[in-house]
């Protein structure tokens, strides 16, 4: 019984690790994401609500990228959508609640 837990502990670490290496991100998985970040904080730019953390995590996504560290680079620019997207929500919802603070 005792090698049996072994070797199902065995299998697990194995198929664990298996699945790890099986997702490893790609230059095009970078490419990507980068797209998307980018293609987002230009439409931030487009609203005038642009993060400087976003340009940020941009800059730290192309270099992990050139560094080849692809895994760190999809993460930093789906960060840096992640941050774009929050600066469009922002300046949409700003664009009507200053109306709302409006002593009348």
């Amino acid at each position: 019984m005792r090698r049996f837990a072994v070797t199902r502990l065995a299998a697990a670490a194995l198929l664990a690790a298996s699945a790890a290496t099986a997702f490893a991100a790609t230059a095009d998985d970078f490419k990507a994401a980068l797209a998307k970040a980018e293609a987002a904080n230009k439409t931030a730019g487009a609203l005038k609500n642009q993060w400087t953390t976003t340009a940020d995590a941009l800059k730290a996504a192309q270099a992990a990228a050139a560094a080849g560290k692809f895994d760190e680079a999809v993460k930093d620019a789906q960060q840096a959508e992640a941050l774009a997207n929050a600066s469009i929500a922002q300046a949409k919802e700003q664009a009507a609640a200053w109306q709302k603070a409006v002593i009348r």
